[in-house]
């Protein structure tokens, strides 16, 4: 089986538990095939934990949920030093980090502090404890929830910390066909944990390092730049993206192309995944606010302006 065959059966492996949300678990994947982060944005109940837990169990990587609360610290989540009376020295008891697939539940309940813990993880793939650098077991892939509607009690993320989500989705509700065909798969007793692994996390870091070759052409590159920038001369956001953004793009393009089956990107790939990279991104200015614009149709339309290459082989 090629590395190609074998994402297409984790997808498969998904979509027969997490039924009628196709185009959330392909970008889920395209995401983790990127090395990327991601953040999803939805109502309670519609199976963020859920989807979290399928692509962990999928590809036999461990596990780890924290509920993000007021009162949750930052060594719940990277770990402490515990003094140890017999031995006389201190010992690292192991936080939730130390996790291959982190469940961020409700990210935006926590303080600034204790959200702060996870941008060295994020970034770097390490967390510092008491001096002492601790590289994260891989692959690692944080995918943090929120809900968009509730405010009260919350503590929005900062610009810093969105920007360290490669994608921001969205799951939504599914169709009434697909809600009595999940009803049915739950009183058969198909959950999480009944999934079987399709593969190992080793498979997975092959497989980034295959989509790492996938070629970029120069003009493309060109092309995702034109995009970025245009975003920065936009007068409806407060801040463009940044050229963390771009490489976020460069990575998801070339990840996105692996997932349709091709060794090298083209235009239609950058299409695809600017909404999911860019999106959470862009802030629009009080005056923008105000007129009530609309924030994704304003990259829509700066996404257009691009001249589109021609990209040949």
């Amino acid at each position: 089986m090629n590395h190609f065959e074998l994402v297409k059966k984790i997808e498969s492996a998904i979509n027969e538990i997490f039924i009628g949300k196709e185009e959330a678990v392909s970008s889920l994947l395209v995401a983790l095939l990127a090395g990327g982060h991601i953040l999803i944005e939805d109502v309670p109940g519609i199976g963020k934990t859920t989807l979290a837990a399928l692509i962990a169990n999928v590809i036999e990587c461990s596990f780890g949920r924290i509920q993000f609360t007021p009162d949750t610290l930052p060594g719940d989540i990277e770990g402490i030093s515990i003094y140890n009376m017999k031995s006389g020295e201190f010992e690292y008891k192991e936080g939730v980090i130390m996790n291959q697939i982190l469940l961020a539940d409700e990210i935006n309940r926590t303080s600034p502090k204790t959200q702060a813990s996870l941008l060295e993880a994020m970034n770097e793939g390490q967390v510092t404890i008491d001096g002492i650098v601790r590289e994260l077991p891989q692959p690692f892939m944080v995918i943090a929830t929120q809900n968009p509607i509730e405010f009260l009690g919350t503590y929005p993320l900062p610009e810093a910390q969105m920007d360290r989500f490669m994608m921001c989705l969205s799951i939504g509700y599914p169709k009434r066909e697909q809600e009595v065909k999940m009803a049915q798969g739950f009183l058969a007793g198909k959950t999480a944990k009944t999934l079987k692994p399709v593969c190992k996390a080793a498979d997975i870091l092959a497989v980034r390092e295959e989509v790492s070759k996938v070629i970029m052409k120069e003009k493309l590159l060109e092309y995702i730049t034109d995009i970025v920038r245009l975003t920065r001369e936009s007068e409806h956001f407060i801040l463009g993206a940044s050229p963390r953004a771009l490489l976020a793009m460069v990575k998801a393009t070339q990840a996105q192309a692996f997932y349709e089956g091709r060794d090298f990107a083209k235009p239609d790939d950058v299409k695809k995944i600017t909404p999911l990279v860019l999106n959470h991104r862009l802030q629009l200015t009080p005056a923008a606010k105000l007129k009530k614009v609309d924030a994704k149709a304003v990259l829509k339309s700066l996404t257009l302006k691009a001249p589109v290459p021609m990209i040949t082989l």
